[in-house]
């Protein structure tokens, strides 16, 4: 039972077929294996379950700092040779990222222009996160831009042709000089891209991944959050999650909770 007072909201898309995916990345697949009644048992007694498939980098989930490298070198000089054993990373992989349970604190973006959501291809700078709360060392920093509305419409979602919202380079440099433990946002690959098919050079995940160790959260969802806090007259909340401790992956999916209120 919840105290009086406080609210709990979800910030995870639910996972169903069909559902936005960078085109890089294997989609989310779900199927039933047995359904009631493919095999009897005494009694009546029927069994159902399914087969489920999908990257670790697609839905709601978290960049373990193996998912990029430099000059074949992970966070920390690591070399990926050394780091890679049998087709798993036994150092730098989702498994050893440790379970949030912290202060979590939101930029809301689109509230603060006073607009719905943010324009495709919009940069979000230090202005607008000066704007919002002081983070604090060992926070989770959550960057709003308004583009889960377009949750259900996956191309204009992905963005290839029109470019998406996020934070830029020097928004990565400020939170990671505040020593946050990690960034989300509500888009796909969380930081601003230029319009346009095929790889970006994503320097924001090379900054944070690469150069901090700092775990990136893609694809959440932030609008209840937002008008939840905006009730509230706050930006503050506990944040709780944990990504599937799946060992030596690159990333994978988490399911993170915004706890609100006393």
């Amino acid at each position: 039972m919840l105290a009086d007072g406080v609210t709990v909201v979800d910030l995870a898309h639910p996972f169903e077929v069909g559902m936005p995916a960078s085109p890089t990345h294997p989609p989310f697949e779900f199927a039933l294996r047995h359904r009631h009644g493919d095999v009897a048992y005494p009694g009546g007694f029927t069994g159902s379950h399914e087969i489920m498939v999908l990257g670790g980098h697609v839905g709601t989930h978290m960049d373990a700092v193996s998912h990029v490298a430099v000059d074949g070198k992970l966070h920390g000089g690591v070399p990926v040779a050394e780091a890679m054993h049998a087709g798993r990373y036994r150092s730098h992989g989702i498994d050893q990222v440790r379970p949030l349970v912290c202060r979590g604190v939101l930029y809301d973006v689109p509230r603060s222009r006073k607009v719905t959501r943010l324009d495709p291809g919009t940069a979000v700078g230090v202005a607008d996160l000066v704007a919002g709360p002081e983070p604090k060392p060992g926070d989770v920093a959550l960057i709003r831009t308004g583009w889960a509305q377009l949750w259900h419409d996956s191309p204009s979602y992905v963005g290839d042709d029109s470019g998406v919202p996020g934070i830029d380079l020097g928004a990565a440099e400020w939170l990671a000089g505040h020593g946050v433990a990690a960034v989300g946002a509500d888009t796909i690959a969380l930081e601003h891209r230029p319009p346009g098919p095929g790889p970006a050079p994503l320097p924001v995940h090379r900054l944070l991944l690469h150069e901090h160790g700092i775990n990136l959260i893609e694809v959440m969802a932030l609008e209840t959050l937002s008008e939840t806090l905006a009730s509230a007259g706050t930006a503050e909340f506990l944040f709780i999650g944990a990504p599937l401790n799946v060992v030596g992956a690159t990333g994978a999916p988490i399911r993170p909770l915004a706890v609100v209120g006393a």
